[in-house]
């Protein structure tokens, strides 16, 4: 009788140890409930921009966006990121369907995007596009010197805008050449004379030109903020591009932004000036 009894009393033990803990909480929301405030955003990015998002040497992920995004999710209670990579043509696609939720790769804000995709407000990154070519080439001061001529690009970027834009004005006179957006060989392509120019941000020449076989040439073709992008009309998304902005002006006000530009892109190329 007493294997009965002790089971009893233990379980009456366990009721009232139970009744007490709700007693001392009893306003406290359900596990679920709190786990249900942390909202899962899948981040996309690249592989293939040296310093701002590839796999170094041990395999890693990282580069100025990538790091940049980590420190925003640590300032995010509310959110938890899941950074995946996908080819760079394919991200604004994979926006759209939903495969995303927002797009970290130096996106450039221009009228044609901003058609169709929200922008957040806080810029993180600034720059110029301008014309690359071989370091003794002295023929080339703008798009009008590369009527005739091979320029190498990759679809859907803020530079390939630039040169469809002028073709659609000029009677595509400049043979726009698309490459993969993982190719990663601009520097070999002009170097090797299978094009001529290419068209690139102005940080990003020392990042992909180690032997300095290349040179930046003319004015600023366009300048433009890099902000991240997102769903248009679509409410959540507005709310996920406000608090990235809060959580952007506190990486500003703390150092943390252009010290992670100085560091993966080797100056401090967070704002205009």
């Amino acid at each position: 009788m007493k294997k009965p009894l002790l089971f009893a009393a233990s379980a009456i033990l366990v009721l009232m140890l139970a009744g007490c803990g709700g007693s001392k909480n009893n306003n406290a929301e359900p596990a679920s409930a709190q786990a249900g405030k942390v909202t899962k955003i899948v981040v996309g990015t690249g592989t293939q921009f040296p310093q701002v998002c590839f796999i170094d040497e041990n395999g890693k992920l990282t580069g100025f966006d990538v790091e940049l995004i980590r420190e925003i999710d640590k300032r995010l209670d509310d959110y938890e990121f899941d950074i995946q990579t996908l080819e760079f043509t394919n991200l604004l696609l994979s926006l759209e369907t939903k495969k995303i939720d927002l797009v970290a790769h130096e996106m450039e804000k221009n009228p044609e995007r901003e058609e169709k995709y929200l922008f957040n407000k806080e810029p993180y990154a600034h720059w110029r596009n301008k014309i690359v070519v071989a370091k003794d080439n002295n023929s080339v001061q703008s798009l009008d010197d590369l009527k005739g001529k091979k320029v190498l690009t990759t679809a859907t970027s803020a530079q390939s805008t630039i040169l469809e834009n002028y073709n659609k004005e000029n009677d595509n006179a400049i043979e726009i050449v698309y490459q993969n957006g993982g190719a990663n060989d601009s520097v070999q392509q002009v170097t090797s004379g299978r094009v001529d120019a290419f068209l690139a941000a102005d940080f990003t020449l020392s990042l992909v030109d180690t032997k300095k076989e290349l040179k930046l040439t003319g004015p600023a073709l366009s300048e433009a903020d890099i902000l991240f992008m997102f769903r248009k009309n679509d409410p959540d998304q507005q709310k996920l591009a406000d608090r990235v902005d809060e959580a952007i002006r506190e990486l500003k006000a703390d150092g943390t932004l252009a010290s992670l530009s100085s560091e993966w892109l080797g100056n401090d190329f967070t704002s205009e000036e």
